[in-house]
Formats: structure tokens, sequence, C-alpha cells
């Protein structure tokens, strides 16, 4: 997410090189959660990048007590990696909080107290190049909200049985994206932990209720972005590698927490 350099949450969008999900092989809902990593500031660590990018370091005049040096120990950065870090915070915040949560339980929280309110979409013109991009605010965007560790603090929701993400489908034969329930999950079933109050009010759905499609529950005509379908075909099309019928299925043969195990917490870049 971009911060937008104020302190509210509820200007903050999405960054237009922000990676959208499913994941092409497995075809699991990515990302789980999303966090601030647009122009963040941390420690100056990497003596490559400072040289490379000067413009990047903190300058002294934007420290407390100024100074004349503009090579201060702090440098901008972008990315996934970024937002990781945010995350891992987090947990290690919550984790003080709470010990005993295991990472499923954690998992779970972060994703059932994240910030849900977004924009349908965004737009974000390049001054380089004059390039306008568009973002849509689904699933595969912004998985289940915005970290908002507070909230998760502040929670005393529990969750039992797996945290793993579940999986979509696509029927070639109307053009629809399913999500596979796995009854094993933690929001497989129960009203506390329901698709509904993790991923918001239009899923989960049922498993012949489509997520995307002729009516795009999730964004405009065009799954992958607003103004085209290429990402679409080169995880769903027929000569992806795993075809347009989804190994995975909508039966799910094998399962999320078969395959692999109740603790596995998918993020957000792999």
């Amino acid at each position: 997410m971009k911060p937008m350099g104020t302190p509210e949450r509820d200007d903050d969008l999405i960054a237009t090189y922000s990676s959208k999900g499913p994941t092409s092989f497995d075809h699991f809902v990515k990302p789980d959660v999303v966090a601030p990593g647009n122009l963040m500031v941390s420690l100056a660590t990497n003596a490559t990048l400072e040289n490379e990018y000067p413009a990047s370091k903190v300058p002294y005049s934007y420290y407390q007590n100024g100074g004349s040096s503009a090579d201060g120990p702090y440098f901008t950065l972008s990315g996934t990696s970024m937002a990781a870090g945010v995350v891992s915070g987090a947990v290690a915040d919550l984790l003080q909080a709470q010990p005993k949560l295991t990472p499923d339980q954690v998992k779970a929280r972060l994703m059932k107290t994240a910030y849900k309110t977004f924009p349908r979409y965004s737009t974000y013109t390049d001054p380089t190049s004059g390039t306008t991009y568009t973002d849509q605010y689904d699933i595969f965007t912004v998985g289940a909200g915005y970290i908002d560790l507070a909230a998760a603090l502040a929670s005393t929701d529990v969750a039992t049985g797996t945290a793993m993400s579940p999986s979509a489908t696509y029927d070639s034969a109307n053009g629809n994206v399913y999500l596979v329930k796995d009854s094993s999950a933690v929001w497989g079933g129960s009203a506390v932990w329901g698709g509904s109050a993790v991923w918001g009010g239009s899923v989960f759905v049922d498993p012949n209720s489509a997520v995307w499609g002729g009516s795009a529950v999730w964004g405009g005509s065009a799954v992958w972005g607003g103004s085209t379908d290429s990402g679409f075909s080169a995880v769903w099309g027929g000569s992806a590698v795993w075809g347009g019928s989804a190994v995975w299925g909508g039966s799910a043969v094998w399962g999320g927490s078969a395959v692999w195990g109740g603790s596995f917490a998918a993020s957000g870049e792999n």
C-alpha cells in the first residue's frame, strides 16, 4: 500500500506494482493481507544502493534536530520486501502481547481484523511516460484487507483449524472463477471466522457461486486489471502450466491442509 504521506489510513491506495493473485501454479488466493510498502523509510545499511540512488537518502534537514549533511543514516525504499517488514513487526507485537497464539491463529487474526474499506478502483499516471494504470480492489489485489495492528491486538478471537489460503478455480465453460471451500480451514464454516467476516460481505462464496465472471463481483470486465486480461490468460489460459481446467479443480482433491499442512501460511510474495 501507499501511505500517501499522511498518518490516516483512509486515503491510502494500492501501489500499481503490487503483485496480483492468484498464484500462478497452484492458484491460491494471494495476497493474504496488504501493508505499507511504498516510500518506506528505514536504516541505510546497503552501500551499493546508497551510492546508486543518492536521492533516496533521507537528508538531515528532514530530522527533528536538522543538520547540514545529506548522508543521514536512513534510506527510502519501496516494494514487497518493505511491506513484509511491517507485517513481521505486527506479528512480533501480537506475539509479545499474546505469546500462546499459533502461526495459524496469528495469520487468521491479522486477516480477520484487517481494514476492509477500499475504493472500487484507483488510477495512477506515470509522470515520465504518461501511462495511466488502473487498480481494482478485489480479493486478488488486497486479499483480506489492510493490516491493522491495533484491531488485531484488541481482538480476542482465537481461530481453531488451519488458516490455509483458499484456492481458486476457473470454469472455462462459463468464464467464472470460483473459490474452493476447505472445511478444515478456519474460514470454512463458522460464523465468527466465515469468509464474509474475513474477506468482506461478498465472499466466501459457495462452490457454485462465482467470484469472477459475467457479473464480475470483484471488478470490471477484465479480471487482471482495468484494460487488459493478459495476466488472466497467463494463469488460466490453455497455454498456462495447469491449463484451463486447473489441476486443483472445483473439488480440490488434495485440499490446502492435506498438501501443505496446518501451520503453513502463504505470503503475498511466494
